[in-house]
């Protein structure tokens, strides 16, 4: 696909998104890591064309108006843009294709954030996959370079920082051509009602440079990803998931770079694969939505429907501890306790911590889906849902029902000398490694030395995980046939 017109860039800040996050009020700023770490990531980019005598428009509204508007304002030909699959994001495109259509400005929008999406990755029987090792064979099978190659740009692909290239300098609209209207700065995040809260204190390297700062002080861990990365107490992930959700890097680049891995040095396969088998499924849950978009409110498996989840005062009340990270299991407060503190959870303890809230407290999966959709910088729709469908044995190759963490061994597995839960849950970090893990079953003596009164100092457990375990083999018994 390739155009002669010359181009102008602009970012659109969705107020129709921004203006339902929960806690935003007119005339108030909202404290939101995500909304900051985007601002920044634009601000970056601005700066970077600035550099080179363009200009990035930058608009905060309604994109279905803004965008049209802009376009007839410009006298602009066509507009481009990247594709979303998420439903809401689907309705708005058409019907700014419609507004578009409506003034006779072509509309183009082009694959981005995945290696393969919607139909490109089918069964035999021409059917979207469902199972995830099948689709990722398939995956592997239908690459080729060209799909993780660098896009062009006239005379390649510049790096973070790096100066445009002199055929991409002469593409964009210089700044000085638009009307004055059209060179704004970016809007303030106290313009649009918020303000960056403590993202400067979680250290997060922010843009596109801190992308790859990030990558580069990930590349030389990768050998040992495939142990580390189970570890919430070492320093095994990339963190990179909240790079990739919001396009500060690309994920050519990265499976790129695990594919050349594999291939170059047999030492650094088994964690590159693992790692390039980790992105694989972000491709496998986008497709899980575009094809089947019920997942958003409903079961991938419609018999699911049909489980009675808990209800009522206990409910409420066990939802909220293990919200706050107070109930009683210290693996599952710890990582409660890193979500709220910094908008990330290790993957381990995504797992850990969404079957305790489904198969320990038997509560449906929506409510913590929901509550990870408020609080994770990260947080994308598809992974999101496909990861709690996971937990919950709801979704689409997901963990068996009867298959149910114990958080006591995944504790003592993943944390042994309980490193991460004194970080976080430092109330019991007196005890001993041997009761850390289940301090209800630590002798008074123990307890007493160590200066802890259970009950008071740390909440007793919610409940006891061998009956939950019973009571949830009973709820799922609607399904068993279908399982």
């Amino acid at each position: 696909m390739t155009f002669t017109e010359p181009l102008q860039l602009a970012f659109i800040f969705d107020a129709t998104i921004l203006e339902t996050l929960p806690g935003y009020q007119p005339g108030a700023c909202l404290s939101d890591r995500r909304v900051a770490f985007i601002h920044s990531a634009v601000s970056e980019i601005s700066e970077r064309l600035s550099a080179s005598d363009a200009h990035l428009i930058v608009r905060y509204g309604d994109p279905a108006v803004v965008i049209a508007e802009l376009a007839q304002a410009l006298a602009a030909v066509r507009v481009i843009f990247a594709h979303d699959d998420e439903p809401q994001a689907r309705q708005r495109d058409g019907f700014v294709r419609s507004l578009l259509a409506d003034r006779g400005i072509d509309c183009i929008s082009v694959k981005d954030q995945c290696i393969f999406e919607r139909d490109e990755v089918l069964t035999a029987a021409g059917r979207p996959f469902s199972v995830f090792t099948p689709y990722k064979n398939a995956w592997l099978k239908r690459l080729t370079p060209q799909d993780i190659s660098p896009r062009e740009t006239g005379a390649g692909a510049p790096k973070a920082g790096a100066p445009l290239s002199s055929i991409l300098r002469k593409r964009l609209y210089r700044a000085g051509d638009l009307h004055q209207n059209h060179r704004q700065p970016v809007p303030s995040l106290s313009a649009m009602g918020f303000d960056a809260g403590n993202l400067a204190a979680l250290k997060i390297p922010l843009g596109e440079s801190g992308a790859q700062r990030c990558f580069e002080e990930f590349a030389p861990r990768i050998a040992q990803y495939k142990n580390a990365r189970d570890y919430p107490g070492a320093k095994g992930p990339s963190y990179l998931s909240v790079h990739l959700r919001f396009g500060t890097i690309s994920i050519r680049q990265l499976v790129q770079f695990a594919l050349n891995d594999q291939r170059e040095n047999p030492r650094l396969a088994e964690g590159a694969a693992t790692w390039c088998s980790e992105l694989i499924w972000r491709d496998f849950y986008m497709q899980i939505l575009y094809h089947h978009p019920h997942v958003v409110t409903r079961s991938f498996k419609p018999d699911y429907e049909a489980i009675q989840w808990a209800q009522g005062e206990d409910a409420e009340a066990h939802f909220a501890a293990w919200c706050a990270g107070q109930t009683g299991y210290p693996l599952v407060d710890a990582g409660m306790r890193q979500l709220n503190r910094t908008g990330y959870m290790h993957n381990r303890l995504r797992m850990v911590v969404a079957s305790f809230l489904t198969k320990d407290l038997g509560i449906d999966w929506r409510r913590g889906e929901a509550y990870f959709a408020w609080k994770l910088n990260d947080f994308d729709l598809s992974a999101n849902n496909g990861g709690w469908q996971w937990a919950a044995s709801t979704g689409c190759d997901a963990q068996p029902y009867f298959r149910i963490f114990n958080p006591v061994t995944q504790s003592e597995r993943f944390d042994e000398k309980g490193a991460f839960i004194r970080r976080y849950v430092p109330e019991i970090g007196g005890l001993p490694d041997r009761w850390i893990h289940a301090p209800w079953t630590a002798p008074p003596v123990v307890l007493e030395g160590s200066g802890i009164r259970l009950g008071t100092d740390y909440p007793m457990p919610l409940v006891d995980h061998d009956q939950a375990r019973q009571k949830t083999l009973m709820r799922f018994s609607v399904v068993k046939k279908q399982a």
